[in-house]
């Protein structure tokens, strides 16, 4: 029988990664968090084995991948494939919600 358990996270109380991040809800396919960072802060170059999916609520950054820059403003969405080195710049206090899948794992520190 299938998991049928619903979810609800607040985020209030949702664990805090240190690169800025907040887990929120989790499930065995897809994970979410929500990225909230100063200007000048960002992520430096990685490659992850999971998909990533976002959309930017407030601020501005610059995400680079495999030779391209894209700038993310607010009610912009984006998507870094699997395995593609990336990494971001943050021009104006931003934040962002994520999706990953599988799962990104705050115990992997990712």
């Amino acid at each position: 029988m299938a998991d049928t358990t619903v979810k609800k996270v607040q985020s209030s109380h949702s664990p805090k990664g240190d690169m800025g991040q907040t887990y929120l809800a989790s499930g065995t396919r897809v994970a979410m968090r929500m990225w909230e960072m100063p200007t000048g802060e960002g992520k430096g170059a990685s490659k992850r084995t999971y998909e990533t999916i976002g959309y930017v609520i407030d601020g501005r950054a610059e995400l680079r991948s495999e030779g391209q820059t894209i700038l993310l403003e607010p009610g912009d969405s984006w998507l870094v494939p699997a395995d593609a080195e990336h990494s971001y710049r943050i021009l104006e206090p931003f934040t962002a919600i994520e999706a990953t899948a599988p799962p990104a794992r705050m115990q992997s520190g990712e």
